[in-house]
């Protein structure tokens, strides 16, 4: 039952997203501009890492897309919450779990195809990485986005406005993205600096995704990239069903 309600939710989500190609295609943008000016910038300059300039910046602007496209999946739910969408699901026998399964498969299922275009782009422009590193790269994203749109969604359940949500996703994500070394390896960074970026888990997944694209698969920090990964995935999607079962009961 559970695996046939999550199948049912991803469907009418996933056909909502397919009506909407341009707001699949813009989602891509930023990233993909970081790509076309920032990325030449950094081409023969020395980042630090075993890896060229590519190879570092590509795995950053992966999970920037993640970061930011799965943090901010909770505009839609608080729109169809205040519409009684919400609550006409929770009223059926559909899953809790699969109430949330549904809509972060779905983002999930954009999110992995955006990166897909990034990375040929990417190659376009001078990427080369190992295939088996690129696969796993397409799999920390995914687990990223399943992590942070949980906690979105269970965010965006508990925010009754856009105007709280908006401000409070800002909030989180701008310091995420500065501490966890998306852009440049915060190995560059002051000792403070980088000393202070390890309480951030993104840096671990940062630090394991640019292993993979260099082809390095059993070092530490890819080992910490994956139990992170996995637990951030795992407390998630907890904390996201408990709150689509207690929202509003």
């Amino acid at each position: 039952m559970l695996l046939q309600d999550t199948a049912l939710i991803f469907g009418r989500y996933l056909r909502q997203t397919l009506r909407s190609r341009f707001a699949m295609l813009f989602g891509v943008l930023m990233p993909l501009l970081y790509l076309l000016f920032f990325g030449p910038l950094l081409t023969d300059l020395p980042l630090g890492g075993d890896g060229s300039s590519w190879q570092i910046l590509v795995p950053g602007l992966l999970l920037q897309l993640g970061l930011f496209g799965a943090a901010f999946a909770g505009f839609m739910i608080i729109v169809e919450k205040n519409h009684g969408v919400v609550e006409r699901m929770r009223v059926t026998p559909v899953s809790r779990l699969a109430l949330l399964l549904g809509r972060v498969l779905r983002d999930t299922a954009v999110f992995v195809l955006q990166a897909v275009l990034l990375v040929l782009a990417a190659v376009v422009m001078g990427l080369r990485a190992p295939v088996a590193g690129i696969l796993i790269g397409f799999a920390f994203v995914a687990l990223l986005t399943v992590s942070l749109a949980s906690l979105s969604y269970a965010l965006a359940m508990r925010i009754g406005s856009p105007h709280a949500f908006g401000p409070t996703i800002n909030a989180l994500t701008m310091p995420s993205m500065l501490l966890s070394g998306l852009m440049l390896p915060m190995s560059l960074a002051p000792g403070w600096l980088d000393a202070l970026s390890h309480v951030m888990p993104f840096r671990y997944l940062v630090d394991a995704m640019r292993d993979a694209y260099a082809g390095s698969y059993t070092t530490a920090s890819m080992a910490y990239g994956v139990l992170v990964a996995v637990g951030l995935t795992g407390l998630a999607v907890t904390v996201g069903t408990r709150v689509f079962r207690t929202a509003g009961a």
